[in-house]
């Protein structure tokens, strides 16, 4: 099932933004009302119903009026019982008799909402192989090349943009494995009638029939009040906003005009500013991971169903469901548009390592002098060098030999195993590729 957009969805203004790419079209209205009619058809066909019968209810989409069902289901508290009575207006006396037979509104909406899960699963897991495949190449391309770790945003150590890269990798390889296990296994049928019994049902082998028919699997027992899975899912979403959330606000980072060490191939302009260069991309990926944990704070709260239907907070869940879905595949979307294309300017970060003249070597040097003056007496040495705003080869020059104090202050040298830590990161990636 791979909707598009229709006329009756135009694109709104802040959805090249925050619905960008595919995800906008599979998690529409169009997309809904598609997914419900083929659970609807699937219930037939599971049911015994002849396959053209339950074609004629696949079909019945085009002459459904999604406004008119959006309108109506403010009568009964939620759109299937309007789209079930539209619906048999709509197929012939022969397929009517089939419509939504046995079940109840829970079934047919719990149903649609994992095959719409399974497919924006497909679009976002896609996008977030673009951009580990593109991490995994920065991570390899710049496995040696030195750029100052920044913690608290102040310069730490040195480390290498090959191992930052690797970060972004792993996280990114870790929270698609999570999207990945709930889109297999995580993404069951609902069917259990009006309370769960199936009593309208011949036999419980109904659910699996209904489950092949839908390629998704088939639950223990039906879980109406039972919200897990869809918590399992809004957890996930909402890791993957997490990791896209933490990778494009690095790149905004080092994008500042001040760092300089990272440019998006194709920045945005400034409608008042000539000269920005903004990393469009990487804002718009962290304007979608920002979305997230409010979706899941919201699809958690719910999650306390009363007895064998919920008074509003099954109700409560349709919005931020879909919301999440496509606020985490616009942020991969973008994440996916970023790195791909992002520039690297090395010499930028050279020169920012060079830019504190050798504070950030501190420790080594500090090191290194403790076995002549004494391990205290070294560290005031170094900071009150450091103090002094002299560089480190001038300050302590008196102090060690210019040979050694040179080696000792080359940030290079003294990156520690992030070249090993980021063969081992591409080493794994490329096992589970």
């Amino acid at each position: 099932m791979r909707p598009s957009s229709s006329p009756s969805e135009p694109l709104g203004l802040f959805d090249g933004v925050l619905a960008a790419g595919p995800i906008r079209a599979a998690t529409g209205d169009a997309a809904w009302l598609r997914a419900m009619l083929d659970v609807e058809a699937a219930l037939a066909r599971a049911g015994g119903t002849p396959p053209e019968v339950a074609e004629e209810i696949r079909a019945a989409a085009n002459r459904l009026d999604i406004a008119a069902l959006g309108s109506a289901a403010a009568e009964s508290g939620n759109p299937v019982v309007p789209l079930v009575r539209a619906l048999r207006a709509a197929v012939s006396p022969a397929a009517s008799q089939h419509v939504h037979r046995g079940a109840t509104s829970q079934d047919i909406l719990d149903s649609a909402a994992m095959l719409i899960a399974r497919e924006a699963l497909g679009l976002i897991l896609a996008d977030m192989a673009v951009a580990s495949a593109a991490a995994a190449h920065l991570a390899e391309a710049h496995r040696d090349t030195p750029v100052a770790a920044r913690t608290l945003l102040q310069q730490a150590l040195p480390t290498t943009f090959g191992l930052v890269a690797a970060g972004w990798l792993t996280a990114l390889d870790s929270a698609a494995d999570r999207l990945a296990a709930v889109r297999a296994t995580g993404l069951a049928v609902q069917l259990g009638g009006a309370a769960g019994t199936l009593a309208a049902f011949d036999s419980p082998s109904i659910v699996d029939r209904f489950a092949a028919e839908l390629g998704l699997p088939a639950p223990a027992l039906p879980w109406h009040t039972d919200r897990t899975r869809i918590a399992d899912l809004a957890g996930a979403l909402g890791t993957a906003c997490g990791v896209i959330g933490k990778v494009a606000g690095d790149v905004v980072l080092y994008a500042q005009t001040e760092v300089g060490e990272l440019a998006e191939g194709q920045p945005g302009g400034s409608s008042s500013m000539p000269h920005k260069r903004n990393p469009v991309a990487a804002i718009s990926a962290r304007a979608g991971a920002a979305r997230a944990p409010g979706l899941v704070a919201t699809l958690l709260g719910s999650m306390g169903h009363e007895h064998q239907r919920a008074a509003g907070a099954w109700h409560a869940e349709w919005a931020p469901f879909t919301a999440l879905l496509r606020a985490t595949g616009s942020a991969a979307q973008w994440l996916a548009r970023c790195l791909p294309y992002l520039r690297a300017d090395t010499a930028r970060m050279r020169a920012n390592l060079d830019l504190t003249g050798g504070a950030l070597l501190a420790e080594r040097v500090s090191a290194a002098l403790a076995p002549k003056v004494g391990a205290s007496e070294a560290h005031d040495l170094v900071r009150e060098a450091v103090a002094s705003g002299r560089p480190l080869a001038e300050a302590l020059a008196g102090h060690l030999d210019p040979d050694q104090l040179a080696s000792l202050l080359d940030p290079a040298s003294y990156v520690g195993a992030a070249p090993a830590l980021t063969d081992r990161a591409l080493k794994r990636h490329g096992e589970q590729a």
